[in-house]
C-alpha cells in the first residue's frame, strides 16, 4: 500500500502537525490524487483558531483543505473519466457533513476526490496555478448558478448574450475572480468593484466596468454607473459587501438578489481560543446585530439575500456541470483561466502551518498555495 502523510489538526486550536496517515483506496465514483499542490483558503485556519463551533461534526484528530491539484494514481470502480496519469485539479470535500472523511480532505500527499468535483488541466498548465480554482470556482458557482441562489443561466458554447448586467462586488477576491469569468462565460455584462490597482486585471478576466469600492459614496457611484442596465443579481464578497449591494440593487432595475459570499462576522477579530463564554458574550451578539441590519436593510430596499455555502454543488446537478461539462473545455481553450495567481510561500506539508499565518496576512488578487 502506498504510504501518506498529513498535516493533521489533533485538537482544537493545536497547531498543524504531520505525521503518517492511512492510505485509503479510492471508493466507486473517486479518483486518488498524488498532491503536488494545495492552496489556503480562510475556513481551513478559522476552524483551527474557532474549535468545535465550526464543522462541529468533525472529530479529532482530523484533515484539513479543499483545494488540491496533481496527479491521478488510482481510480474507483466506474469511473471511466480518468485514468492513471491524468494531471488534475479537485475539490475535495471530506470536510463536509456528508462525506466527513479526512482521507478526502486535501492536506495530505494523497486524497480521495469524486470524479465529478475533479477536472483535468492542461498540460501548460501548473499544478500551483490549477489548485487556486476549487472552492473559490465552487462558491462562485453556486452563488451565480444554484436555484436558491441567483439562478443564471449556465455558461454556454458560443457564448450568448443574456441582455443583464451582474454585479461582482469584491472582484479581485479568490471568488470574486471567478465570478467574473463565469458571468461572462454565462453571456452577462460584468460590472465589478475592486482598489484601482487590480482594474487592468480584472478587465483581463472579463468584467466589463471596474469601479473603486473605497470610499463613503463608492455604492452610489455604482448604482449611477447601472442606471440603465437591468441586473440579474449580485454576488457580495468582503467587509461591508452586502450593505453596498443593497444600496446598489434598491436603486437599480432587474433581479434584486444579493447572493452573499463573506462570514457575516470578522473571525480574525476574535480572540484565539475562544470558549463558551467569549463565543456567547462576543460573537454570537456581534453576529445577531450584523445580520440583523443587514436584513432589515435589504427589507426596506426590496432585496432578497441568501448565503452560500461553497460546496452545495456537490449534492445537486451543479457540480458535474461546472467540473465535466464547462471546466475541461474552458481550461484548455483559455476561455477560463486559473485566477487569482498563486502566490508561492512554501513546500511540503510543513509550510502548510506557516502558509496559515501568511493567509492571515491578506492577499490581494492572489491566493497562497503550498507544493507538495
Amino acid at each position: 500500500m502506498t504510504s501518506n502523510s498529513a498535516a493533521w489538526l489533533n485538537e482544537p486550536f493545536a497547531q498543524l502537525k504531520v505525521a503518517d496517515a492511512p492510505s485509503v483506496p479510492p471508493e466507486a465514483g473517486q479518483i486518488q490524487v498524488r498532491n503536488r499542490a494545495v492552496a489556503i483558503n480562510p475556513i481551513d485556519r478559522y476552524k483551527q483558531k474557532m474549535g468545535n463551533p465550526l464543522y462541529g461534526w468533525l472529530r479529532y484528530p482530523m484533515i484539513l483543505g479543499f483545494d488540491l491539484a496533481g496527479e491521478v494514481v488510482a481510480v474507483g470502480p466506474g469511473v471511466t473519466r480518468f485514468e492513471v496519469g491524468d494531471r488534475v485539479v479537485g475539490h475535495a470535500t471530506g470536510m463536509e457533513k456528508v462525506r466527513n472523511k479526512s482521507s478526502e480532505s486535501a492536506f495530505q500527499i494523497y486524497s480521495n476526490v469524486m470524479a465529478y468535483m475533479a477536472s483535468p488541466i492542461p498540460d501548460t498548465m501548473t499544478f500551483e496555478a490549477a489548485t487556486v480554482l476549487p472552492l473559490a470556482l465552487s462558491t462562485a458557482a453556486c452563488g451565480l448558478f444554484a436555484k436558491d441562489q441567483l439562478d443564471l443561466e449556465l455558461p454556454t458554447s458560443p457564448t450568448t448574450d443574456k441582455g443583464r448586467t451582474l454585479l461582482v462586488w469584491g472582484g479581485s477576491t479568490s471568488v470574486g475572480c471567478n465570478a467574473i469569468q463565469l458571468g461572462k462565460a454565462a453571456g452577462y455584462r460584468i460590472v465589478t468593484t475592486a482598489s484601482p490597482h487590480n482594474f487592468g486585471y480584472l478587465k483581463k478576466l472579463g468584467a466589463d466596468e471596474v469601479h473603486d469600492y473605497n470610499g463613503g459614496d463608492a455604492a452610489t457611484r455604482v448604482a449611477n454607473a447601472l442606471d440603465g442596465y437591468t441586473l440579474a443579481g449580485a454576488v457580495a464578497m468582503g467587509a461591508r459587501s452586502a450593505q453596498a449591494c443593497i444600496a446598489v440593487l434598491g436603486a437599480s432595475e432587474g433581479n434584486k438578489k444579493v447572493a452573499l459570499a463573506t462570514f457575516p462576522v470578522d473571525i480574525d477579530a476574535m480572540p484565539d481560543r475562544p470558549n463558551v463564554w467569549t463565543l456567547m458574550t462576543r460573537m454570537a451578539p456581534k453576529m445577531m446585530i450584523s445580520n440583523g441590519g443587514i436584513w432589515i436593510a435589504a427589507k426596506r430596499k426590496g432585496v432578497r439575500l441568501s448565503s452560500i455555502w461553497g460546496s452545495a454543488l456537490m449534492d445537486t446537478d451543479l457540480g458535474p456541470a461546472i467540473y465535466e461539462s464547462f471546466l475541461p473545455d474552458a481550461l484548455r481553450t483559455g476561455r477560463f483561466v486559473a485566477a487569482p495567481p498563486p502566490l508561492v510561500v512554501g513546500h511540503r506539508l510543513e509550510a502548510i502551518q506557516p502558509a496559515f499565518e501568511r493567509q492571515k496576512k491578506g492577499v490581494s488578487a492572489a491566493k497562497i498555495v503550498v507544493t507538495l
